[in-house]
């Protein structure tokens, strides 16, 4: 008996009739299972998925990261670098891998690169790192949301052995409470070594809360408040708390400005200065170039989830004159999450990007934090260079202009 069953176009029946996709034994990880997903999605599409289906990832490790698999998507991947970096973490030269269709961004960034080297390289430290969930309780009135607030650390040790009763690498550092009326929202804030560690901290924070209402006056929870700021820009981020803290800064000499960004330091100031005003007129969350540009690319080259771009790119980029002719640098990420174990870190081209950087697996995070902040400096200095030396248009022009044949 065939696995895919009425394959007419999906214009034939009526929107409450459409059939549903495959699912198969086990949800059909295996590669015969995704080729006749494929083929049903062909046929009720009239598409042709040949370079999704031209993938290299075995369908089974697939299992946990997506549902309904028909193969993968191909981004075309670039490396920039020489990166020197001088961090905690991560030290030495690196090659960074960005995965883009935007033509110019690897060049630029490239180019952002060499002169941080040329120009004695890149500081970085990781002042914090941690993740939280923040979920919310009920109570009948202020005064006992006021009690709540109050006491709840004085039953920290029992929470704390209950949520991570839940995970061997999840650990509840602190309970932070805000009372909003006779609502309290709880900040639960975790340790969670190389991963993201949402999914596990979630599971843990839900255990928490069921001990928390058979012990409190709480009357209801909620596990989401939002406060959280989970994959939303908002100013929570700016303290810290949501991934990893990192700054990243570096000195730069007038005459390597003048050779590598075609611009002198009186003129980098100047043009962040002007657009520092357009950002506070716009009631913008920080302050910085194109954080989103680079943070993408990496993302997408190592198997992060790519969401977090946006508590990610929250930050501040400050240029400032030192001494004569001279400028340093830096850029601060309050909540840069990355991850170097779980979700897409070990699949296919992910692993292969975490392997060219030296940070896959177990104790790779804070690198790969330091790294990407480094690549945030580059970007932004170089964005800044090409806007005040009139050569922005031009540049996109030679390099992000795609002539397909008609």
């Amino acid at each position: 008996m065939p696995l895919v069953k009425d394959v007419s176009p999906v214009v034939s029946a009526a929107p409450r009739e459409a059939p549903l996709i495959p699912r198969f034994w086990r949800q059909g990880y295996d590669e015969h299972s995704i080729a006749v997903r494929r083929k049903w999605i062909e046929m009720r599409t009239g598409s042709r998925l040949t370079h999704i289906g031209s993938n290299s990832t075995n369908g089974e490790l697939m299992r946990g990261n997506i549902e309904n698999p028909v193969g993968t998507v191909q981004v075309p991947v670039g490396v920039a670098g020489p990166l020197w970096v001088h961090g905690t973490h991560a030290k030495g030269i690196f090659y960074v891998p960005l995965a883009t269709t935007e033509g110019a961004l690897v060049r630029s960034y490239e180019r952002g690169m060499v002169t941080l080297t040329r120009a004695g390289g890149v500081s970085t430290h990781v002042y914090q790192d941690e993740n939280r969930t923040a979920p919310v309780f009920l109570f009948a009135d202020v005064i006992a949301a006021r009690d709540f607030a109050m006491h709840l650390n004085d039953f920290f040790s029992s929470i704390q052995a209950e949520v991570e009763s839940t995970t061997k690498h999840g650990k509840l550092l602190r309970l932070e409470c805000h009372p909003v009326g006779r609502e309290v929202i709880v900040n639960f804030c975790y340790f969670t070594a190389d991963a993201h560690g949402m999914n596990m901290i979630v599971k843990a924070t839900e255990k928490g809360c069921r001990w928390i209402m058979n012990h409190t006056q709480a009357e209801d929870f909620c596990l989401f408040s939002g406060l959280a700021s989970e994959k939303h820009g908002s100013g929570f981020l700016f303290p810290g708390g949501k991934g990893k803290k990192v700054v990243a800064g570096a000195l730069l000499p007038g005459h390597l400005l003048k050779s590598y960004l075609h611009v002198t330091p009186q003129k980098l100031v100047n043009l962040w200065h002007h657009t520092v005003l357009g950002h506070m007129q716009a009631h913008a969350l920080g302050y910085n170039g194109h954080y989103a540009n680079g943070l993408a690319a990496l993302f997408i080259a190592c198997g992060q989830d790519v969401a977090n771009v946006v508590n990610s790119s929250v930050g501040l980029t400050n240029f400032e004159l030192a001494g004569e002719d001279e400028v340093y640098v830096s850029v601060t990420l309050p909540s840069l999450t990355v991850a170097t174990v779980g979700g897409g870190t070990g699949l296919g081209s992910g692993r292969e990007c975490l392997d060219i950087l030296g940070v896959a697996g177990a104790h790779g995070a804070p690198k790969l934090a330091e790294i990407a902040a480094a690549t945030l400096l580059a970007g932004e200095i170089s964005m800044a260079g090409a806007i005040a030396s009139g050569e922005f248009v031009k540049a996109h022009d030679d390099y992000g202009r795609n002539h397909p044949d008609p």
